[in-house]
């Protein structure tokens, strides 16, 4: 069985912007794309809890169409671009799949990426502009910031120092979750080193990563108080 098509459910910058990119990279503009409007409250409407029943937040939703004629649809943004390097192998995008140190580093770096950093830059996300004022904790956003400065940072300016890559001196799948976290830490004034405006520059070369963000001006960081999302949102 095969991959016929794909389609990708997105919001500007957001989570689904990894997958974008990591699309662009092995499938070129050979792929279908759907805005979803997060902060009306699309993502709570009974088409996309069908698709996403966890009323989450965030997008992706990459709907894969096989050649069976069936459907299917995956939700976490760092299984996707996991899935995808490796269904799309061709491109060289993660180490072969065998006992390797350069794929337990692979793997270790890219679930890094998509679960411990994603959570602190989360965390401080919703209690600067997602959450209503009064459910807003100002020692949760202290706490996350002062960890991430202090322990994340450090480890990728180590790796960014000695490689030009998060996994060595070639690009592959983890850069995508990577890149678009130093992205989403320096709106919230971390990874400001030198390291990391290298990394960025190197990366936005790519022409997958330049059409992953070709839609960033239509981010809005802080959602507003009138917007739907804020009655339904629940962390």
């Amino acid at each position: 069985m095969s991959i016929e098509s794909l389609k990708l459910y997105h919001f500007p910058a957001s989570r689904s912007a990894r997958v974008k990119w990591m699309l662009h990279e092995v499938v070129g503009s050979r792929f279908a794309i759907e805005i979803v409007d997060v902060y009306a409250g699309a993502l709570f409407s009974p088409r996309f809890l069908r698709m996403n029943p966890n009323h989450s937040v965030s997008v992706p939703i990459l709907e894969i169409f096989w050649s069976d004629g069936s459907a299917q649809q995956m939700l976490e943004s760092t299984a996707i671009v996991a899935f995808l390097a490796d269904a799309y192998g061709e491109a060289h995008l993660a180490p072969p799949v065998q006992a390797s140190r350069g794929r337990a580093d692979y793997l270790q770096m890219l679930q890094f990426g998509g679960t411990t950093m994603d959570m602190l830059l989360w965390q401080i996300r919703i209690h600067e502009h997602m959450l209503a004022i009064q459910e807003r904790d100002p020692r949760t956003v202290t706490r996350y910031r002062s960890k991430f400065a202090t322990e994340i940072e450090p480890q990728l300016c180590q790796r960014l120092e000695s490689a030009p890559y998060i996994c060595g001196e070639a690009f592959t799948a983890a850069d995508c979750i990577m890149g678009h976290n130093v992205l989403w830490a320096r709106r919230y004034g971390l990874c400001r080193a030198s390291v990391f405006r290298r990394y960025l520059a190197r990366l936005a070369k790519r022409p997958a990563c330049k059409a992953a963000f070709d839609d960033i001006d239509a981010f809005i960081l802080e959602v507003a108080p009138e917007q739907p999302l804020l009655t339904t949102f629940n962390g």
